[in-house]
Formats: C-alpha cells, sequence, structure tokens
C-alpha cells in the first residue's frame, strides 16, 4: 500500500460518562452488556455526582490531541477515540478509513501496557477495521513508561507537590507514586503492567531527586470484584504511612496522564478523606493533561513511527 499524506494519529483514551444519566449504558459497556448490581451503580454515580456529575476525559483527551496536532503540524490528521463511550474508537477508525488514510500511529493517553488495557485498545482498532472493510496500515505505541518527556513532566509534578511545602521542611514530605490497580491473575501471568509502573516511579523518583526512604509505590481505584486486586490499596498505605509517623505526603498517580474519576474522586476526595482521618495532610499536583512537556513527548514517539512513511511519502 503506497503513503498518503497525511499520516493519521488516533489518540485513544477510556472515555466517561458526559452525565448521570449515561452512567447505567457507561457501565454495561465496561461490564459487556452483564448487569451492574444495584449498589455498585448507586456508588458510581454518588462518586461522578461528587466531581461534579460528569467525567472531564473527553474534555481533556480532545485538548490533548488538539495540542498534539499543533505541534506535530503538516504531514499529519489527529483522530481522538474513546474505548467505552463515545466517540467509539471503531467508529472513528471508520471515519479514517472514509478519509483515505492509508497509514496511521495509534497511541492510548495510558503509559504501561497490559492485556487488561492497551491490548484491548489495540483489538478495538482492528474491529474498527473489519466492520468498515477498511485497509490501514496501523503502528501502533504500545507504551511509553519510560520516555524521558513523561518523566520529566512527572517529576515536575513532584516538586510542584513540594513546594506547597516551605522549602525547610520538604525533607519530611514524603511522595507517594500510584496506578490504576489490576487483578493479581492479569500480573501473575507475566503481565509487564506492574513493572512498568514501578519502572516510571523509580525513574521519576530518580530525576525528582528523591532518596529511596522518602517514596513509595501504592495501587489506587480497584474493581468491585470479588478477586484479589494488586495492592497496596493507596488508602491502606496512608493508613501505614502515619503508623510510621508520616504525616506530609504528595500523591503522584503516575499511571494516570488526564484528569479522570480516579484522580478526583478517588485521590480528591476518598484518599483525602483518609488522610484526614489518620492525620496526614495530603497534596496532589495538577494531572498532566496537555502540559507542554507531555506533548512533546507524545509527538516525538508519533513522529519516530511516522518518518520513514513521511520520508517515502514526500519523496514520491
Amino acid at each position: 500500500m503506497s503513503v498518503r499524506l497525511p499520516i493519521g494519529v488516533l489518540v485513544m483514551a477510556y472515555g466517561g460518562p458526559a452525565s448521570l444519566d449515561e452512567i447505567p449504558g457507561y457501565l454495561a459497556d465496561i461490564r459487556s452488556g452483564r448487569t451492574t448490581p444495584r449498589h455498585v451503580l448507586e456508588e458510581i454515580t454518588e462518586n461522578y455526582r461528587a466531581i461534579g456529575g460528569r467525567s472531564p476525559l473527553l474534555d481533556v483527551s480532545r485538548t490533548q490531541m488538539e495540542a498534539l496536532a499543533a505541534r506535530l503540524g503538516d504531514g499529519y490528521r489527529c483522530y481522538l477515540g474513546m474505548r467505552h463511550w463515545a466517540p467509539w474508537i471503531e467508529d472513528v477508525v471508520k471515519e479514517m478509513v472514509e478519509d483515505d488514510i492509508t497509514h496511521a500511529v495509534s497511541l492510548v493517553l495510558a503509559p504501561h501496557f497490559s492485556a487488561l488495557s492497551v491490548a484491548r485498545y489495540q483489538q478495538r482498532v482492528a474491529d474498527g477495521l473489519e466492520v468498515s472493510r477498511g485497509r490501514i496500515e496501523f503502528e501502533q505505541i504500545p507504551s511509553y513508561h519510560d520516555a524521558p518527556g513523561l518523566i520529566e513532566a512527572f517529576a515536575t509534578r513532584v516538586a510542584d507537590g513540594l513546594a506547597r511545602w516551605p522549602e525547610g521542611e520538604h525533607e519530611r514530605v514524603h511522595v507517594v507514586f500510584s496506578a490504576h490497580s489490576l487483578p493479581e491473575r492479569i500480573l501473575a501471568t507475566g503481565d509487564p503492567y506492574g513493572v512498568q509502573c514501578l519502572e516510571t516511579a523509580r525513574l521519576v523518583a530518580q530525576r525528582a531527586g528523591l532518596p529511596a526512604e522518602r517514596w513509595s509505590w501504592s495501587y489506587q481505584s480497584a474493581g468491585r470484584t470479588p478477586e484479589p486486586w494488586a495492592g497496596p490499596d493507596l488508602g491502606e498505605h496512608l493508613e501505614a504511612l502515619a503508623t510510621r509517623g508520616i504525616r506530609d505526603v504528595v500523591s503522584v498517580p503516575v499511571g494516570f496522564v488526564s484528569d479522570h474519576v480516579e484522580l478526583l474522586f478517588d485521590i480528591d476526595i476518598a484518599a483525602q478523606a483518609v488522610a484526614n482521618r489518620v492525620g496526614i495532610r495530603l497534596e496532589r499536583p495538577p494531572a498532566l493533561n496537555d502540559d507542554p512537556v507531555f506533548v512533546e513527548a507524545l509527538a516525538g514517539l508519533v513522529g519516530e513511527r511516522a518518518a520513514p512513511w513521511l520520508d517515502e511519502a514526500r519523496a514520491a
């Protein structure tokens, strides 16, 4: 297949409800059509109500995609697709086919690979091509957990968090890195997610100049299923830190690059409530969102994969 410009760039994110009324349908898609237990539906509805009644993820993801498009410039056309809500990835792939895109780079707004996450986005892309009977040569970016720009952006967040204390008090502040939990059975299969998450945390701590005793790791936002999920859970970890006499904590969720319910509720409300109860001051600096350093990192990843196609198209 000969390369035609522009090169497509498919940016993908999880998706989220735009209103409380959309939550049952959103959960049904996540649960592959299985009925959501009433108590789970009520709990999640209240969580979204507490953050304003809707997810900001679509707006944030669109801003990230537009910033990436502006950084990439001529020769590219960027698209945004969501895994569990509109605009659906499959529909966006169909749009790309109709736009005569022949070659494209895809990336997920999640830095760490897992068969339970990024691999499923990639399957949605394949499903979209099959349904639309289209032919696009996709170059997938499976992970970017150690990309220098990502590490730099998160290290800046560490500094932003520490700056909320007087400079002379920074040595007593502890940094907790976190990412979305997965079922233990997934990690037990050799899935790279856990290793990649810890590598990101280690690299950020190193870049931020944190000694080993001033940072730690936790998981957060475990699913509501009876099977064991990877821990320690963020709330339980805060309780453990309190027993060690730690009273000042910065939360840097390196598994997330956008504002969503996992940050706005799970950290800013739920974890904050635990911190208040055990006597910890908990601060969370802003999510990366459209941070120019982060956007530059994404542009570099896309550019590396698209460069041979751009050269071929321009030489034709």
